[in-house]
């Protein structure tokens, strides 16, 4: 089998991992839905959990198809394809985080200037600037414009709001099609695979994270945040995502050590993360991004938005790009 995938070229490679993973949620789907025959309360702890299982599939199918989409568009298309996303991410943040008429000016800046010169330092690898550019450069800017309304009032937290929707929504979600261009000796058009990696265990650590606070079923650690997380549970996530991530080493350029270690720093990463988005949302009184008719993107991809960057620093500072 081995021989048999190395002789595959690097697309070949990674057209026949996108047929294994929807394959793998093809089968997931069939399950959720075999399960959903049974006659059972629909108010029980048990179709709860069903439901879940079924949202989270949800979100899996649609996660794999935009980064099909993604790649098989190349590159560059992709990484417009996430300045999109960026976008819609941001405006749902924006949406559940009021602001005043005075910073529609510091508004103007970041959707039609700050996501388009972010995406185009990615598309055309201008790694190093890129990094810095909204942690920097755009958070001195923020304030500035938004000084230009001539509002003090609560100048301070609508500034926070802006720029902190800024790193999660733009920065942090860029850097995922940032790794689809990232090359270095050895591992020349399989960035793809990185991508992968990095979505497969960030996943599947959430998932073992939510079964476990269900089948453990200690109290909440932060019940004021979330009723499902606990420091075990949470232990049991990280743990399982970062073995997962020791078993994919095969397609990434990591030796099976490595692997545990970078799968261990995404999933830390975006647990965490994923936990403080929770506390945003309910500072804002809601359940979920998908509140008053938003699309409810943000819901899916917040985990990865921490994680991406802290990722995609660890590959460069490992071999050097």
């Amino acid at each position: 089998m081995n021989s048999f995938l190395r002789s595959l070229t690097p697309d070949q490679q990674i057209s026949l991992l996108f047929v294994a993973v929807f394959g793998v949620l093809a089968l997931a789907s069939g399950v959720v839905f075999l399960l959903s025959l049974r006659e059972r309360d629909r108010n029980d702890d048990w179709w709860r959990n069903l439901r879940h299982a079924a949202d989270m599939v949800r979100r899996s199918w649609i996660m794999m198809g935009v980064f099909w989409v993604g790649w098989v568009s190349g590159p560059v298309a992709a990484t417009w394809l996430f300045a999109l996303g960026s976008l819609l991410t941001l405006r749902e943040f924006i949406s559940l985080t009021p602001t005043h008429r005075t910073d529609h000016k510091a508004l103007v800046l970041l959707f039609f200037v700050v996501v388009p010169l972010q995406y185009s330092l990615v598309a055309t690898q201008q790694f190093n600037l890129f990094t810095v550019f909204i942690p920097v450069y755009v958070f001195l800017a923020v304030p500035v414009v938004s000084c230009l309304g001539n509002d003090p009032h609560r100048f301070l937290e609508r500034n926070a709001k802006l720029q902190w929707g800024t790193m999660v929504c733009v920065y942090g979600l860029s850097h995922v099609p940032a790794l689809l261009l990232l090359e270095f000796p050895g591992f020349e058009g399989r960035s793809a695979f990185l991508v992968f990696f990095l979505v497969a265990v960030v996943q599947s650590c959430m998932l073992l994270q939510h079964l476990a606070s269900r089948w453990l079923q200690r109290p909440p650690t932060l019940a004021n945040i979330s009723q499902g997380f606990n420091w075990r549970s949470w232990g049991v996530g990280v743990c399982g995502g970062a073995v997962l991530g020791a078993l994919l080493a095969g397609i990434t350029p990591f030796n099976p050590g490595r692997a545990f270690v970078m799968a261990l720093v995404a999933c830390v990463a975006g647990t965490l993360g994923h936990l403080v988005m929770k506390a945003i949302k309910r500072d804002r009184g809601v359940q979920n991004w998908g509140s008053h008719g938003a699309s409810g993107l943000l819901d899916r991809v917040d985990a990865l938005a921490f994680a991406a960057p802290v990722f995609f620093q660890s590959v460069r500072w490992t071999f050097g790009v």
